[in-house]
C-alpha cells in the first residue's frame, strides 16, 4: 500500500462506486462498465486491502469495518483528484446516470414537476427512479445504499445521514362547502364534532395534528386512514369528513367551488421538509449536483402565496 506506482487508481474509483451503491450491477451502470469487470475489480481490491471490503448478506453487499473507515476519505480524495485533473466533476448536460429517490406522493407532487422540467432542459441523460415507503423504510434505504436521496419529514436521523432543509410546510383543512352552512371555516367545536381523514403510512401513526390537539386536551375521531396524500382530498366532496394535511397538497382545491380550504381552528406547528442522504455521498460531484437541483426545485414552491397566508392565518395571524 505504500507504493502508489504499483496501484491501479481506477480500482479506487470502482471501490468508491461499490461503497456508494452496495450493488455490483448498479456500480457497473454508474461506471459504464460490465458487471464481470466490476466483480473482477472487487477481487483485486480485496487482495490489495487484504480485506473482504464488501460482504454479501441477505442478497446485498454490506461494507466491512475497514471499508466503512476508508469510505469518507476515499470519496474526498477522488473529489480532490478530479479538481487537480480538471475540468472534471459532473457535467449534467453530457452524463447518463440513474438516480434513485424515495418520497411520498406529497413529495412527488411538490418537487417532481419543477425538478423534471429542469432535468429535461439541463440534463436529458439523467434518469430518476422514484420509490415510496414509510419514513423508517426510506431511512433504511438511504443507509443501505438502495436510494440516493430521501425526501420527507425525518425528526430522528442516524449519525451517518445528513440532511438539508428544503422548506417549512404548514397545515390546512379541507371540507365540503355545502356542509359549512354558509361559513368559510369550522370552529374548534365543529371541527371536533366531525369525522376525520388521516393520511399516514401506518395505521397507528401519531401525527403533529393529534399531538397539537392533545396539548389542548382534545382528540379527534378518525374514520379513514390512508397512505396517499393525493387521493385524500377526493374523499371530502359531498361528505361531512374533514381532512387536515400539508397545505401544498390542497393547491388544486383552491378554485373548487364545492370545497373550502381553511386554517385549522387550533395551533399546529409547521414542519420542515428535508432531503437526506448518506454521508458517504456528500463529496460525490454528481450527488452534489442532484441535491442542488432538488433544492432549486423546492425553492420554487417554498414562497407562500396570498392563499397560503390566508390558509395559514385565517385572516388575523395565528401560529401554526
Amino acid at each position: 500500500m505504500n507504493n502508489l506506482r504499483g496501484i491501479d487508481l481506477n480500482l479506487l474509483v470502482v471501490l468508491d462506486a461499490l461503497l456508494a451503491e452496495r450493488h455490483v450491477s448498479r456500480a457497473a451502470a454508474r461506471l459504464n462498465m460490465s458487471q464481470p469487470a466490476v466483480s473482477h475489480a472487487l477481487g483485486r481490491l480485496r487482495h490489495l486491502f487484504d480485506d473482504p471490503l464488501l460482504i454479501r448478506r441477505n442478497g446485498q453487499l454490506t461494507p466491512s469495518a475497514r471499508a466503512l473507515d476508508i469510505a469518507p476519505a476515499l470519496t474526498e480524495a477522488l473529489r480532490q483528484l478530479q479538481e487537480v485533473l480538471g475540468p472534471g466533476g459532473f457535467d449534467p448536460a453530457q452524463e447518463t446516470r440513474r438516480f434513485r429517490l424515495a418520497m411520498s406522493d406529497y413529495g412527488s407532487a411538490v418537487i417532481l414537476p419543477d425538478l423534471l422540467n429542469m432535468l429535461r432542459r439541463a440534463a436529458p441523460g439523467i434518469e430518476l427512479v422514484i420509490t415510496q415507503a414509510s419514513r423508517e423504510a426510506m431511512l433504511r434505504q438511504v443507509l443501505d445504499g438502495d436510494c440516493d436521496l430521501a425526501l420527507g419529514v425525518f425528526p430522528d436521523l442516524h449519525p451517518r445521514i445528513e440532511a438539508e432543509r428544503l422548506f417549512d410546510e404548514q397545515f390546512a383543512c379541507l371540507a365540503d362547502r355545502q356542509g359549512l352552512d354558509g361559513r368559510d371555516r369550522l370552529d374548534l367545536a365543529a371541527y371536533l364534532a366531525r369525522p376525520h381523514v388521516l393520511v399516514a403510512m401506518q395505521n397507528d401513526a401519531d401525527t403533529g395534528i393529534d399531538t397539537a390537539l392533545r396539548a389542548i386536551g382534545h382528540t379527534r375521531r378518525i374514520v379513514v386512514t390512508l397512505p396517499h396524500w393525493g387521493t385524500a382530498p377526493r374523499l371530502i366532496r359531498g361528505t361531512d369528513l374533514v381532512l387536515t394535511v400539508a397545505r401544498k397538497t390542497l393547491a388544486l382545491c383552491e378554485d373548487d367551488p364545492d370545497l373550502a380550504v381553511f386554517a385549522p381552528p387550533f395551533a399546529i406547528p409547521p414542519f420542515p421538509f428535508v432531503q437526506v442522504w448518506h454521508e458517504r455521498r456528500t463529496g460525490d460531484s454528481a450527488h452534489l449536483w442532484l441535491r442542488s437541483a432538488v433544492a432549486t426545485a423546492a425553492r420554487s414552491v417554498s414562497q407562500p402565496s396570498a392563499s397560503d397566508m390566508e390558509a395559514a392565518g385565517g385572516g388575523p395571524a395565528r401560529p401554526l
